[in-house]
């Protein structure tokens, strides 16, 4: 009977370690979570800038005039 009891006890030490150890990962996942989010957010401003920023005043190379050369 005392090995039962010996047997009931580390189990519930046992799970008591892995509550702990699950919500430790738990908020760990909301931290990660969070800071994609914030990630996500600050490449979406970064596109939008880049696509507001005017075109370069250089010809494109369909519109170039070839080198004398040609």
């Amino acid at each position: 009977m005392q090995e039962l009891q010996q047997k009931i006890e580390d189990l519930e030490t046992k799970l008591a370690f892995q509550e702990l150890s699950v919500e430790e990962l738990n908020q760990e996942v909301i931290k990660l979570n969070q800071l994609v989010a914030k990630q996500q957010q600050q490449i979406s401003l970064m596109v939008n800038k880049l696509m507001d920023i005017e075109p370069s005043n250089m010809a494109s190379e369909a519109d170039e005039t070839p080198p004398p050369h040609y």
